[in-house]
């Protein structure tokens, strides 16, 4: 495993409690009112801090963690005096995202490339409800309905980026056996299947299934994600069992792009792994 004592930073961890999501709401307050005394509409206002109308409008709604990147846009389209980057500061993460996740969770909005090597469980972006709830539902200590609500409600805004950011490439490798598991039952699972296969056939969407049998694997270490942002900057992120690493050393990342490239070779195509999947469906 690649050690990580100086080579990777941990994102803010606090056991996973979401927090409340009234900052946000407030920030988002903040941003309108600036907004309007500028005499600016949310279609006018869009174009000038380069982010989209239904990014604007979810920060606004206290939906969305805005990036350093709009608030300083923001702050500087509408004369704000600091106010934004103020207000900024004293946002709480997103509700139902652990703390360890919020960062990676904000460079996601923007990002030009994801790509997700999984040997765990679905990743988030691809689950559906019932899978995601099976989830919620077993995991230990137990959680309350309140918190299990606030993880869906997080994750399904978290899956609207497949659709919102039809220019974004999303990579996916996954492992046979997240599928044969059955996770939640054979209804479940079928569902789940038929939801990837919808995913699968989205352009901006490239997803790679690993077989069950290889004499070589380049993921032994672990789950990869890796991220591309606006200026062509590459980072990765690594989850535990209850935090997680982001991770930023350009070595370190050189690593894992090494790893998931090796993965892609070893994995079925796009047009084999839909094929597989097909045939687990029928089987279930």
């Amino acid at each position: 495993m690649v050690n990580t004592t100086d080579t990777m930073t941990p994102a803010a961890a606090t056991g996973g409690e979401p927090e409340s999501s009234d900052s946000l709401k407030a920030f988002g307050a903040v941003v309108k009112a600036f907004r309007k005394r500028a005499g600016l509409t949310q279609e006018q206002f869009a174009p000038r801090v380069r982010y989209s109308l239904p990014t604007v409008a979810s920060i606004e709604q206290g939906r969305r963690f805005p990036t350093m990147e709009f608030v300083d846009r923001a702050e500087e389209v509408l004369d704000a005096f600091g106010a934004l980057r103020g207000a900024a500061r004293h946002i709480s993460r997103r509700p139902g995202l652990a703390g360890w996740f919020r960062q990676w969770a904000t460079l996601e909005v923007e990002a030009v490339s994801l790509y997700t090597y999984e040997c765990r469980l679905v990743p988030g972006l691809l689950q559906t409800e019932a899978y995601a709830r099976t989830l919620f539902v077993n995991q230990l200590p137990p959680l309350g309905d309140d918190r299990i609500e606030a993880q869906w409600a997080a994750r399904a805004d978290r899956q609207r980026l497949l659709r919102d950011k039809p220019n974004t490439a999303f990579g996916f490798i996954l492992e046979e056996h997240l599928f044969l598991r059955r996770t939640g039952g054979p209804d479940v699972t079928r569902e789940l299947i038929d939801h990837v296969l919808e995913v699968a056939g989205l352009r901006n969407v490239e997803l790679q299934i690993m077989p069950l049998e290889r004499h070589s694997h380049g993921g032994l270490h672990g789950p990869i994600q890796l991220l591309e942002t606006p200026d062509n900057r590459w980072l990765g992120y690594c989850e535990g069992q209850e935090s997680g690493q982001f991770v930023t050393e350009p070595k370190v990342v050189s690593t894992l792009h090494m790893r998931y490239a090796r993965m892609r070779s070893q994995a079925l195509s796009l047009e084999e792994s839909v094929s597989l999947l097909k045939r687990m469906r029928g089987a279930v």
